[in-house]
């Protein structure tokens, strides 16, 4: 075996991924198409449970250090400004740095472009001594029971004992192991998407042009925090055909905008996408996970898409851990797709509706804290009264004796909130008492930090231990 995971693609998934993986000792190769880092500031926006995960993954400071808030909305008429639009409920327009409680410590979201995040995930990659080959194209893949060849248009082949497509709505692994997808247009408006410098706007607010005619069609300006750049994004009439140049940009601002072509000092990266929602037929398919876009395909409205791609990573990375390092039953992998494609379906609606104008952004879209797993093979609820933090539900954090929580889940280790160990609990199994929020009982915390087991006594506790593979 070349290794024992191959992640295709070195995007905010496969990242998230390497790095959970190294840590567990997990060896890993992530393989990217292009020669680099994806250069865009594409998905900008971090949702409050993408922050808890970089907390423990290590990169919070960094992205803290990143980037910063968003701004409040302005709209302009005529060249003058005519009044603030507010892109989140006001509750939600927040420092995502500051506390909110002791359950959710980030508010949000958080804005650092992506350009930027797959930087930090990359270096925190590299320092757990995990590696990325650039420059290296899937064409195919063929498995058997031992594990995955993976084919490379310059003719060479990867072999691993599990794969993971992570490349991307395009997914050429995706395509090779012929799994289909099912969606729909969202909006079948083109639309243009560039990081621009640009002089005689201010950085204090996000610029909004509306539209002038009857096509519809707007362009809006958003400062990118923690950079000297803008993100611009423009909506074109329906069969348009994109013309994403330096000066087709700059002649867009100038059409639709009281700014000259000229003001446009820079244009650093600029594409063109039809925003579609679309979902895998299946997250699995042998020794192959999907994961990221290569799963689901969001519209970008309220920012879900990169939240989620992250949070399937989150979910796989400890299973493989568990499997490969740990010696966990191999049918622990089963539950990656039992969990996170119902979660994607949910988040993939919700993108849609906030595209259509159906939903605002606010609570339902700046935070992916409500969402869990009650429903999963994984989540074992033995008491008879549950309270309300219940088996398959995010783990609050809190504060109890002095200590706080999400310190002592961070890791790649499960947790146990109980007065004392039980006998026949591993060692490494970190103990920490059950706070007074989460209700009566006690609570073993996977390493993704859901409740897997919740009971009112020590009864079953060690039998679910051995299921999972926490020998």
């Amino acid at each position: 075996m070349d290794t024992d995971v191959l992640i295709v693609g070195a995007g905010p998934t496969g990242l998230t991924l390497g790095i959970d993986l190294a840590r567990r000792g997990v060896p890993a190769l992530v393989v990217e198409r292009a020669d680099g880092l994806f250069p865009g500031s594409r998905g900008k926006g971090l949702q409050p449970r993408t922050m808890e995960v970089f907390d423990d993954l290590g990169v919070l400071d960094a992205v803290l250090a990143a980037g910063g808030t968003y701004p409040v909305g302005m709209i302009w008429q005529d060249g003058r400004r005519v009044g603030e639009h507010r892109m989140f409920d006001a509750d939600e327009q927040a420092e995502s740095a500051r506390p909110r409680g002791a359950g959710a410590p980030y508010t949000g979201p958080w804005m650092v472009p992506q350009w930027r995040t797959q930087e930090i995930l990359r270096a925190r990659l590299e320092e757990l001594g995990g590696r990325i080959v650039f420059g290296r194209e899937v064409t195919g893949v063929e498995q058997d029971a031992r594990g995955v060849t993976v084919r490379c248009a310059d003719g060479s082949a990867l072999r691993a004992r599990y794969a993971v497509a992570a490349d991307g709505g395009r997914s050429a692994l995706r395509r090779a192991l012929g799994v289909g997808m099912t969606g729909e247009t969202v909006d079948p408006k083109p639309t243009l998407v560039a990081d621009v410098r640009i002089s005689g706007l201010d950085r204090d607010n996000w610029h909004i042009f509306p539209p002038r005619g009857e096509d519809g069609c707007f362009l809006a300006i958003c400062p990118l925090a923690g950079t000297e750049d803008f993100q611009l994004v423009a909506q074109f009439p329906e069969d348009t055909v994109v013309d994403v140049s330096a000066d087709a940009v700059r002649k867009v601002v100038a059409a639709r905008s009281h700014l000259a072509a000229e003001d446009v000092t820079e244009v650093r990266w600029a594409s063109e996408f039809r925003p579609r929602a679309a979902l895998a037929d299946r997250f699995r398919a042998g020794r192959v996970f999907l994961a990221g876009d290569a799963a689901h395909i969001h519209s970008p409205a309220g920012g879900q898409g990169l939240n989620t791609s992250v949070q399937d990573a989150y979910n796989l990375g400890w299973k493989l851990g568990a499997v490969l390092a740990e010696g966990a039953p191999e049918a622990l992998l089963d539950t990656y797709e039992e969990e996170r494609r119902p979660v994607a379906a949910g988040v993939l609606g919700l993108s849609t509706r906030v595209h259509r104008g159906e939903v605002r952004r606010g609570t339902a879209t700046t935070g992916q804290l409500g969402l869990g797993y009650r429903e999963s093979s994984l989540a074992a609820e033995t008491r008879h009264t549950p309270g309300p933090v219940r088996a398959g539900d995010r783990a609050p954090d809190a504060v109890v004796d002095g200590v706080r929580l999400f310190d002592t889940f961070r890791g790649p280790h499960w947790t146990l909130l109980a007065p004392h160990r039980p006998a026949g609990l591993p060692e490494h199994v970190r103990l920490a008492p059950a706070p007074a929020s989460y209700g009566t009982g006690l609570f073993l915390v996977r390493p993704d930090g859901y409740v897997g087991w919740a009971g009112d006594t020590e009864e079953g506790l060690v039998e679910y231990a051995e299921r999972v593979g926490l020998r």
